[in-house]
């Protein structure tokens, strides 16, 4: 009886002992896991904080790449066919294209015909020129992107005098109006005459200065008379060097003296207004 009691007893002690093992292996193996727990929790707190600064970087990129895209709407210029305008022009100028006859846009080949197109478009919509009464010696034409105003010298000048006359208001007032109802227009204002050579005086040599002298004194008018602002006015004397026709009658010279006003828009201003006005 006591033999077996010892037995017993050895039995329970060994497997005591086996189980001893088993806690300390098991403990040494809980130790490990937390000890890569936490190894994995500082890596993964390392990585969050470099993915965080990289969305940061990436945040930052986004912006700037977002306003120079803004900045370059407005700046890069497109060239082609000797026609230079902005991006931000050219998507104003497609959106005036969808206005436009589709029969007139299916022949525009080019940037500059569409441009034609839709500068015209625009002209014709903001300009009324109805009011200005056409008879021979005032022609009014609008060709492409500018509108073109002959006027006979008969109807601004004394002969030979580079003065405008009073006789000359009621029409430069009309072109004022004209001019003053749109910001984006400039005026080019050209003196022509015949190949008649005048006598030379103190202020008139050839055909050269009586051609300048009344083109400047046409922008002196409206500029002074009829508030067109200066920044606007450009003078050019062309002489007798671009006829209508032959200077063989005194009919045809009479044609040939001239004022010609040319009104042009400014396209990037032009457009940039349109787009407000819609």
């Amino acid at each position: 009886m006591k033999r077996i009691s010892i037995f017993l007893l050895t039995g329970i002690l060994m497997s005591a002992c086996v189980s001893k093992k088993k806690y300390v292996a098991l403990e040494q193996e809980n130790g490990e896991i937390r000890s890569m727990l936490q190894k994995t929790q500082v890596e993964k707190e390392d990585l969050e904080a470099k993915f965080d600064e990289i969305q940061a970087r990436i945040n930052t990129y986004n912006s700037k790449i977002s306003s120079l895209t803004e900045e370059n709407d407005a700046k890069i210029v497109v060239v082609g066919d000797d026609i230079v305008i902005s991006n931000d022009v050219r998507k104003q100028m497609n959106a005036t294209l969808q206005h436009v006859d589709q029969n007139d846009l299916a022949q525009a080949k080019t940037l500059k015909d569409s441009m034609n197109l839709a500068v015209g478009y625009n002209l014709r919509k903001s300009m009324d020129t109805s009011n200005m009464d056409e008879d021979e010696d005032i022609a009014i034409d609008i060709n492409e992107t500018v509108v073109m105003i002959s006027i006979s010298d008969k109807m601004l000048f004394n002969s030979g005098s580079y003065r405008v006359s009073n006789k000359a208001n009621k029409i430069l007032q009309k072109i004022a109006d004209v001019i003053n109802s749109e910001e984006s227009l400039d005026v080019m204002v050209e003196g022509h005459t015949d190949n008649k050579l005048m006598l030379p005086n103190a202020a008139v040599k050839d055909n050269w200065d009586l051609s300048v002298l009344r083109a400047t004194s046409v922008v002196k008018k409206l500029q002074a008379d009829f508030n067109v602002a200066p920044e606007k006015l450009i003078a050019a004397g062309r002489s007798f060097y671009q006829p209508l026709v032959d200077n063989d009658t005194n009919e045809n010279r009479s044609k040939n003296r001239r004022t010609r006003i040319i009104i042009l828009p400014n396209i990037n201003k032009f457009f940039a207004l349109m787009s407000t006005n819609e």
